[in-house]
């Protein structure tokens, strides 16, 4: 493949070594460079396994990094054009990954194999010598019984399933155990309901509905057609390993302390709960729970969240910005134009970039391959930093069918679209690539339209949480746009946005002042006074929900001044001082309205104006009014006892008026 050494130093600025056939006849010169520990990125993935070996050998302490250049630039139809592109890729290998952190899950082999037919006991016959076998034919579980009973065989049908690898529970109803003199046929004893039973894996060959949503990605539950043989014998095969210690990778990091559920029984944000595939969040109390046993790495759930409690791990948001922004800075000093960012990830789009280089036209020179885990992970942060950056368009590459939903990756790209629309880049800048064929891959790249990009692209070094390098891609992209705008309205869902009230029904209550989770909306020591900021609100509509007065509205925008604005106040008033001690204890329009409702329409405030005076009392001096008076709250009218007969007499009144609402 030809190789731009001048594109790759300009953009690596560093001296390229080169070599013709590094891992074979010129091995020795690798060995001499990794014995040095110095820095080193290897620009050849296939090889991976033998670089790391002979640098082991040569006693090097630091890891190396790995580059393709080769499937993603060198064999490609634009390759004498990939020097900008290779030195984009080099750079971004460069950047560190901090090491991931991982679960533990732990099988002893106990294996429920739930079937029809005599399929689930052949599946049984042939794990008996591997795994601790129990067989879960459904009704009528009409077959023929065993010749030898070799492991457990019941009826029964599984109702409800939980749990993970090593972990699940079953709840099973019509269970019934077989009668050892069964002849032609099992017949069973007496069956009943809500049996609970305990075992490592499940294997599903029952062709029905799913024991788990996302069933593809629960470790542990294996599914196969029972009328398809090589798929039984596939999941056979992989239920046969599944004994002993498995690592998972830890994939979101978690912090309820930030979690906007709800507050006081009361609901506010359910985006992660309403996207997880996998039922792995929970509500617990005013937080989630995130069961990382269960999680299958989506990513969704770090996407959405608009407080930045849960954030993606495998890597985190910030890790992935200084890749794109290594990938994007290299790109543009070593000379490449109007890049394209093509997300894809190892198990689909790997795959599918390595079949369009060996065996078609390969990757244009300006669409520039950037992995990740899973596509859905990507949040907002990482599409305002990659054009913040430079980038010209982004393209997300998915399956034809993809494995779980990916509602939150379409919130994501609903919520990019009219920002990026709104600041002068125009639509159709960001879009999905949903294809298995590598042709139809290499004709969509191919088919996207030449657009300019940000006229100062920045260079900022994202640190920090989720919701602070969100905020800080989003105003650097905001400096770098074609028409910084103030404010763009966003739609419903999005995590920036203002509070509005309808004064004149607000009591300065400042229920939504201890419901806000983020500190958004506040209140004042000194005044009866509503206040808010702006930058702080993440739209999780606890205010909303926690207001009696139903005077509370949301208004998704992204205005790009708030940072830097002050408090803005949403309702005062003048505060009402004690008639006794002249301390301010409430709101005077509160104070009043509740006299007003009182005076001369409740028998235990007539009669006396002193009574009223306590409500115009503080705490303190209400009590003490009280005792120095004498009130007796039921002196002041003599309340006749009412009796059943009482009741049933105004009941029957009622009815007879059609007033009943009993």
């Amino acid at each position: 493949m030809p190789l731009d050494r001048d594109a790759v130093r300009r953009g690596c600025r560093g001296e390229p070594t080169t070599a013709t056939q590094l891992c074979r006849a010129e091995l020795d010169r690798f060995r001499a460079i990794a014995a040095t520990d110095a820095p080193l990125t290897v620009g050849c993935t296939q090889e991976a396994s033998l670089f790391s070996e002979v640098a082991a050998e040569s006693g090097r302490a630091s890891p190396i990094q790995f580059a393709n250049i080769r499937e993603t630039g060198g064999w490609s139809g634009d390759a004498a054009q990939a020097g900008p592109k290779m030195a984009a890729l080099l750079a971004m290998a460069a950047e560190p990954t901090p090491p991931a952190s991982f679960v533990k899950l732990e099988s002893a082999g106990v294996i429920l194999i739930c079937g029809r037919d005599e399929t689930a006991v052949e599946a049984g016959n042939l794990l008996k010598d591997y795994l601790d076998v129990t067989v879960l034919i459904e009704p009528p579980a009409a077959i023929v019984p065993p010749r030898i009973a070799d492991f457990p065989v019941a009826k029964g049908k599984v109702r409800s399933a939980t749990g993970y690898l090593g972990a699940f529970e079953v709840t099973v109803d019509d269970f019934a155990q077989p009668l050892p003199s069964s002849r032609s046929a099992l017949v069973f004893g007496p069956s009943r309901n809500d049996t609970r039973s305990s075992c490592d894996i499940i294997l599903d060959l029952t062709g029905g509905t799913a024991f788990f949503p996302a069933a593809d990605l629960r470790d542990g539950y294996l599914r196969a057609d029972p009328g398809d043989p090589a798929a039984m014998l596939r999941a056979v095969l992989k239920a046969r390993d599944l004994t002993g210690t498995f690592e998972k990778p830890r994939y979101v990091a978690y912090d309820a302390s930030l979690c906007a559920h709800s507050r006081s029984q009361v609901v506010g944000c359910t985006r992660c709960l309403d996207l997880c595939p996998t039922s792995a969040i929970t509500p617990d109390g005013d937080h989630v729970a995130i069961d990382a046993n269960i999680c299958a790495g989506c990513g969704q759930c770090a996407a959405a969240c608009p407080t930045g409690a849960a954030s993606y791990a495998l890597p985190s948001e910030d890790v992935l910005m200084r890749k794109l922004r290594a990938m994007l800075i290299a790109y543009r000093e070593a000379g490449g134009e109007r890049a394209i960012v093509l997300v894809h990830d190892e198990s689909h789009g790997a795959p599918l970039i390595d079949a369009l280089a060996r065996f078609g036209d390969g990757l244009p020179a300006h669409v520039l391959p950037f992995a990740v885990n899973e596509i859905t992970q990507v949040g907002l942060e990482s599409v305002a930093a990659a054009f913040a950056y430079g980038a010209s368009a982004m393209r997300l590459l998915l399956r034809a069918r993809p494995r779980h939903d990916v509602a939150g990756l379409m919130r994501t790209i609903a919520l990019a679209d009219p920002i990026l629309t709104g600041l002068g880049f125009g639509a159709g800048r960001i879009a999905t690539v949903e294809t298995d064929d590598p042709d139809l891959l290499g004709e969509a790249l191919r088919a996207i339209p030449s657009m300019p990009p940000a006229p100062r692209p920045a260079s900022f070094r994202p640190l920090g949480g989720k919701r602070s390098v969100l905020r800080f891609a989003l105003s650097e992209l905001h400096r770098a746009a074609p028409d910084p705008v103030g404010v763009i309205p966003l739609p419903e869902g999005a995590p920036f946005g203002a509070v509005e009230i309808d004064a004149g029904g607000c009591t300065l209550c400042l229920a939504c002042v201890s419901a806000c989770p983020t500190g958004a909306l506040r209140d004042d020591p000194d005044r009866p006074m509503l206040r808010f900021v702006e930058d702080a609100c993440v739209q999780c509509g606890l205010c909303q929900a926690t207001c009696p007065e139903n005077v509370i509205s949301l208004r998704p925008q992204l205005d790009f001044d708030a940072a830097r604005a002050p408090a803005r106040i949403l309702k005062e008033e003048a505060p009402f001082c004690c008639i006794r001690c002249g301390k301010p204890f409430g709101v005077k329009s509160t104070i009043d309205r509740v006299v007003a409702k009182l005076e001369g329409k409740h028998w235990m405030y007539t009669g006396s104006s002193r009574r009223l005076d306590v409500i115009r009392m503080c705490d303190d001096c209400r009590v003490a009014a009280a005792s120095e008076e004498g009130f007796d709250p039921y002196g002041v009218q003599k309340q006749p006892a009412r009796t059943t007969d009482d009741y049933l007499r105004e009941r029957e009144a009622q009815k007879r008026n059609g007033n009943d609402r009993s």
